[in-house]
C-alpha cells in the first residue's frame, strides 16, 4: 500500500479555532537554482498555505523559472520588482503582501538558505510561546556548526558550535535569540504593530533592525533547537579580533561592507545608544588597521559612517551594475 500522506502538524489556532495561514516569503536575487532548490522544499511542506516569492528584478532566468512552475504541491505566488532593492526591500515588500494574502504567520527566508524536514513543523510546537521565533541556523557545509556565531544570553562568549546552543536550551528552546529571515517566523500581529522591514537598508542590518524594534515592543523572541535551517557559511563572519574577545563582520564585497558599517551605525544608535557606536568604531579601526590591514577599507568605512548618521540611504547605489 502506498504511504499515506503527512498530516500537517500541530500549530496554534485562530481565535474561532481554526488553523492559521502560514505563508512563506522568499526574497530572490540572481540564484534560479538556489531558488529552485529552496521551492522544491516548501512546496511539499505540511501545514504551509502559500509561498510568496519577491525577485529583485533577476536577470538569470529566475522570472522564466516562476512563470513555468507546474501547480503542483504547495501554491507559489510570484512578484517582480522593477529593480533591484535588496533583501532589505524584498522583505518589505514580500512581508506586505503576506499580510495582503491573509497571513497569519509569515515564514522569511532568503533564497539560499533551505529548511530541513520537519524545521517548520518544530517551530510551530512553541508557537504559543512566541511572537518572533526561529529554527537554528546551521552551515551547510558543516551542520554541526553554526552559520553565524552568537552570544549565547547570559552568557559573555561567542559560540560556534551546534552543541553549545543545544546546551543552553530550556525545554527546547534558547529563549532571547534568533537569528532573524532564515525561517523565522512573525505573527501578524507583531507586524502590524512594528511595521515592515526598513526598504532603505538594501542589504545587511535590515533583519536586526527588525529583531530589535520586535523586542522593543516586548515581543517574545526564541530559537528552536529541534528545528534546523542551513545555510551556506561565510568563513569572514564573525572573524576574531581584539585576541579573541569579540567578533567582527568582514566581508570582501564593497557593497556588503558600506551597507554593514551605515546600518550597523544607525541600528546602534538608534536601539542602543552612542557607546555602542563608539564600540563599532573602534572595533573597524582595530580590524582594519591591525587584523587586516587596509586603507582603503577604512576610507569606505568612513564614508558609510557619515551617510548613516545624516540619513543617507543612496550611496550604496555606486557599487551596483
Amino acid at each position: 500500500m502506498p504511504a499515506p500522506d503527512p498530516q500537517p502538524p500541530e500549530r496554534p489556532e485562530r481565535p474561532d479555532g481554526s488553523s492559521p495561514r502560514i505563508v512563506a516569503v522568499v526574497v530572490t536575487f540572481n540564484r534560479r537554482a538556489l531558488l529552485e532548490r529552496l521551492l522544491a522544499v516548501l512546496r511539499r511542506t505540511p501545514g504551509l498555505a502559500e509561498v510568496v516569492v519577491v525577485d529583485n528584478a533577476s536577470t538569470d532566468g529566475t522570472g522564466e523559472l516562476l512563470a513555468s512552475a507546474d501547480g503542483t504541491g504547495v501554491p507559489v505566488h510570484a512578484v517582480t520588482l522593477p529593480e533591484n532593492r535588496g533583501g532589505a526591500g524584498g522583505f518589505h515588500a514580500g512581508l506586505a503582501l503576506a499580510l495582503e494574502r491573509g497571513a497569519d504567520l509569515a515564514w522569511l527566508m532568503d533564497d539560499d538558505g533551505v529548511p530541513e524536514d520537519g524545521c517548520l513543523a518544530a517551530l510551530l510546537e512553541h508557537g504559543d510561546e512566541f511572537d518572533f521565533w526561529g529554527p537554528a541556523v546551521l552551515a551547510e557545509q558543516d551542520p554541526s556548526r553554526l552559520c553565524f556565531p552568537i552570544r549565547i544570553p547570559g552568557g559573555s562568549s561567542v559560540v560556534h558550535r551546534m552543541a553549545d546552543v543545544e546546551a543552553a536550551a530550556v525545554g527546547g528552546v534558547v529563549p532571547d535569540i534568533v537569528i532573524p529571515f532564515n525561517g523565522v517566523l512573525v505573527t501578524r500581529a507583531l507586524a502590524e504593530r512594528i511595521g515592515l522591514p526598513r526598504e532603505e537598508f538594501f542589504i545587511w542590518g535590515d533583519d536586526v533592525e527588525y529583531l530589535w524594534r520586535a523586542q522593543r515592543d516586548g515581543a517574545r523572541v526564541g530559537t528552536v533547537v529541534g528545528s534546523r535551517f542551513l545555510h551556506p557559511a561565510t568563513d569572514d563572519l564573525g572573524t576574531p579580533l581584539m585576541f579573541g574577545r569579540t567578533t567582527y563582520n568582514h566581508s570582501p564585497s564593497d557593497l556588503k561592507h558600506y551597507c554593514m558599517a551605515r546600518n550597523n551605525t544607525v541600528n546602534l544608535r538608534d536601539h542602543r545608544g552612542w557607546p555602542h557606536v563608539a564600540a563599532f568604531l573602534l572595533k573597524t579601526l582595530w580590524f582594519y588597521t591591525l587584523t587586516r590591514p587596509s586603507a582603503a577599507r577604512l576610507r569606505l568605512s568612513a564614508s558609510a559612517v557619515r551617510a548613516g548618521l545624516r540619513g543617507d540611504f543612496t550611496g550604496h547605489r555606486r557599487f551596483l551594475g
